[in-house]
């Protein structure tokens, strides 16, 4: 599919998401916190190419059209999908959002790197080697089984 017809794509509501989803359609998804707020949105998904998994959403916050914001490495286990919302929500205060880790759009970090991901993780409260799965709530982990009403 190309980056034009992304939009149509996500538009759609007979595709094949939520238990398995293009990461194209999930690029552009709003990002909220508990509290409501707006974070930001997620710009890129990265994967593991050595085991096929994808280890962290990068999500843009802040700036005005792209001047200023400040791009975050969200490990994906942070991330909870809403799938009645059609968003993301990550438990975290905009306050700790705006002094978490970040990067430059043209100064990405070494996201392999093993200390730059244990500082990641342990931000976010997170292990890079774990996938937990919770099942029977409206809410559920990008990856593990949701629930759809």
């Amino acid at each position: 599919m190309s980056y034009l017809d992304r939009e149509a794509y996500k538009q759609n509501n007979d595709g094949p998401g939520p238990h398995i989803m293009g990461a194209s359609t999930l690029t552009g998804d709003e990002v909220c916190n508990l509290q409501d707020e707006n974070l930001g949105d997620i710009k890129e998904i990265m994967l593991d190419m050595n085991d096929g998994t994808v280890r962290y959403a990068v999500l843009s916050f802040g700036g005005f059209i792209g001047v200023g914001e400040k791009l975050f490495a969200v490990p994906w286990e942070a991330l909870t999908l809403d799938t009645q919302n059609k968003r993301f929500l990550l438990n975290v205060d905009k306050e700790r959002l705006q002094d978490a880790p970040g990067f430059d759009k043209d100064r990405w970090p070494d996201m392999a790197d093993p200390v730059w991901q244990s500082e990641i993780h342990a931000y976010y409260g997170t292990e890079s080697s774990s996938h937990h799965i919770q099942s029977g709530s409206s809410t559920a982990r990008p990856g593990s089984n949701i629930n759809v009403e």
